[in-house]
């Protein structure tokens, strides 16, 4: 499975932050109102809403309103693909990145 590592790096930069990673494992339990969320972190509802727009933006969270406040909840495709991403690339495999790299050094006179 070929990968273009561009494609992910909206999520890996959205779960660059501690707390988008404490929302994200909050929201491993199912879906949860901003006030919930907002219960647990001493931010503002204006830095939560950025965080949860970074979370949303990256398809990591889906978003819903419901009346004056958000229902979030992670979206099981995005986290799928990420978790098979990962998997890719921290395998061996035929069309691994390191042996077209060992191939160019072999190929060398450099080291």
């Amino acid at each position: 499975m070929k990968h273009s590592y561009a494609d992910y790096i909206p999520a890996l930069k959205a779960m660059s932050d501690e707390t988008r990673l404490r929302i994200i494992d909050m929201l491993s339990c199912g879906e949860m109102c901003a006030c919930e969320i907002l219960e647990e972190f001493s931010i503002s509802q204006s830095t939560l809403s950025y965080h949860m727009k970074i979370l949303s933006e990256s398809g990591l969270v889906n978003a819903v309103r419901d009346g004056a406040w958000m229902r979030y909840t992670l979206n099981k495709e995005k986290t799928d693909e990420l978790k098979t991403f990962f998997a890719c690339i921290t395998s061996d495999k035929e069309d691994c990145a390191c042996k077209t790299y060992k191939n160019k050094r072999s190929s060398s006179k450099c080291c």
